[in-house]
């Protein structure tokens, strides 16, 4: 993200926090590796609703403001395609039953006779046709807020070489954020478009964008992934 921009942060930030981050050296940028790939976070039917439609149907949506990144993570995924990098998707879908949602119940009502909410099998668990899948792409449902905790994922970045995470999705504090710490954490480049990106709260959003530009993912936006993916394939 050009350091000139207006960042989703800076409003947050005090001189005193500037100083901070100035004399520690927080926020070097990292840069994309030599083989990208894309995790697509939960863009799922609860998460964003119906487009322009203004409703109380879906008790998790982020609405508009869903809608705008999920346009640009498209976007992102047919330059992905066109490079040929390999692109995940991540569906976050309980059972029925409640029996797998663990710790998380304590903390959020388990609406089970609702069909537009995270129920595996109802209408609020599909992925978005504006994301797909589409051929190529892999697919597979998590329990937690990481795309790696009890997944396939790290096997398969693992078995294709990657070296750098493209993270899109939602939601920023949530899913993604968890994502992007264990991918730091595998010691993969995390990359994240700010305005492919959501969350319901956009004070949640813009500090949890702080948090991972300050430490552990490079924050950028949907222009400058997809011109480097379009290198990337130049390259390749």
């Amino acid at each position: 993200m050009n350091a000139t921009v207006m960042r989703p942060w800076d409003a947050f930030l005090t001189e005193a926090d500037r100083a901070v981050l100035a004399r520690g050296r927080f926020a070097q940028r990292m840069g994309f590796g030599a083989k990208p790939a894309i995790v697509v976070i939960d863009a799922q039917r609860y998460m964003v609703g119906e487009r322009g439609i203004r409703d109380e149907r879906y008790p998790s949506s982020c609405g508009e403001i869903g809608w705008a990144a999920v346009d640009r993570i498209a976007a992102i995924l047919d330059a992905g395609r066109a490079a040929g990098v390999p692109i995940f998707l991540t569906r976050f879908a309980l059972d029925a039953s409640g029996d797998d949602i663990g710790v998380y119940g304590r903390k959020r009502a388990f609406m089970k006779e609702r069909d537009d909410w995270c129920i595996d099998g109802t209408e609020g668990a599909e992925l978005l046709p504006e994301v797909g899948p589409k051929r190529g792409d892999i697919v597979f449902v998590k329990k937690k807020p990481s795309g790696f905790h009890g997944t396939p994922l790290l096997g398969y970045l693992i078995e294709r070489n990657v070296d750098t995470v493209i993270v899109l999705g939602g939601a920023t504090s949530n899913c993604v954020r968890a994502t992007v710490f264990d991918a730091a954490s595998y010691n993969y480049r995390a990359i994240v478009p700010a305005d492919a990106v959501f969350d319901r709260l956009p004070v949640s959003h813009a500090i949890s964008l702080f948090d991972m530009d300050r430490q552990f993912a490079d924050v950028t936006d949907a222009a400058s992934v997809i011109a480097e993916l379009q290198n990337n394939s130049q390259r390749g």
